[in-house]
């Protein structure tokens, strides 16, 4: 039987390959990323053009959304799914952790374990979050205000991710080491231009704007792909095709979606085969939810609303005995 299984994902593998699913798509990522540049600059030239305005509070919006194309594009490159060399992925890795002030080494490192052991409840640093509780164990272990928020995370999930930016920003620079003085300088540069060309109440308004915004975006970007799928823990048999499948869920919704979500609705796909390139993995989906289907492997895929009525049920039921707590 782990012979058998073992062999799955080899055979998978082969149907992936035999499709050409794997090869670079530089031509689509060189169109992207000059897109998303663009939009980025032009962004902040009408930023300096409207000076001292309310106005720019709409800029701030359309500066959250780029940041976070941005931030997809970093993704893809830690990855190593846009150039063959890793050099030239790094070298696009670093440029936007640069714009966006989020540090690449950080990030890579982390998000690597996570991939390495998805959902896992000692392993996945994604699952070990101070302010939320995945499990009844993490939940109970939680004292004092965690364990006040964690009672009530289900309710409070969407107003958290507005401070996701901040502390993408705080953990960058706390722990990118050689790339510590460049997160810095993001942060300072930012702030100087911010409050150089707004008064002090349009400045905190816009900072507050897009800074809330862009990690509520990145938030909803990630967090329906794991959170509500199973937990595992130490000594589950699992092998790799399983683990990865059991433990993530895609989200429909055509182009649309494929495009707020930066590819990230094909999470078992990407799982399964990350280095490959973004625009392959709608149809690396097909055939992977036609072999799960024929080796009886449980494949999970929704709409985008009913993914976050996933995330927010688990929570809530997670959190259930905390809530059970008498007050003091």
């Amino acid at each position: 039987m782990v012979l058998r299984q073992a062999s799955d994902f080899a055979q998978l593998s082969v149907l992936i390959k035999q499709a050409g699913l794997l090869r670079r798509r530089r031509g689509y990522y060189y169109l992207r990323i000059g897109a998303n540049l663009l939009v980025y600059a032009a962004a902040w030239a009408a930023f300096g053009v409207l000076g001292d305005s309310w106005w720019q509070l709409a800029v701030a919006v359309v500066l959250a959304v780029m940041t976070t194309q941005l931030a997809f594009i970093g993704h893809d490159a830690g990855h190593k799914q846009i150039f063959a060399s890793r050099r030239w992925n790094e070298i696009t890795g670093y440029f936007h952790s640069g714009l966006i002030g989020v540090s690449y080494d950080w990030w890579v490192g982390k998000h690597s374990r996570h991939h390495a052991n998805p959902n896992h409840e000692d392993e996945d640093p994604d699952v070990d979050i101070s302010v939320l509780a995945f499990t009844q164990r993490q939940g109970a272990a939680k004292s004092g205000a965690l364990r006040w928020i964690a009672a009530r995370q289900a309710v409070l999930f969407f107003p958290l991710l507005l401070l996701e930016g901040y502390a993408l920003h705080w953990h960058s620079i706390r722990h990118s080491g050689r790339e510590r003085y460049l997160m810095i300088a993001n942060v300072v540069v930012y702030l100087g231009v911010v409050f150089w060309v707004l008064s002090p109440a349009y400045a905190i308004a816009f900072v507050l704007v897009h800074q809330g915004l862009w990690g509520l975006y990145m938030g909803c970007s990630f967090a329906p792909n794991h959170k509500g799928m199973p937990v595992l823990s130490a000594g589950h048999s699992l092998d790799f095709l399983r683990k990865q499948v059991l433990t993530s869920r895609n989200v429909t919704g055509g182009p649309f979606v494929d495009f707020l979500l930066g590819g990230l609705n094909y999470q078992i796909e990407h799982h399964l085969f990350p280095s490959m390139p973004r625009p392959a993995l709608r149809h690396a989906q097909v055939i992977v939810q036609k072999f799960c289907e024929q080796n009886g492997i449980s494949y999970a895929q929704c709409g985008l609303f009913r993914s976050y009525g996933h995330v927010l049920e688990h929570l809530h039921e997670v959190s259930a005995p905390l809530r059970a707590e008498p007050a003091v």
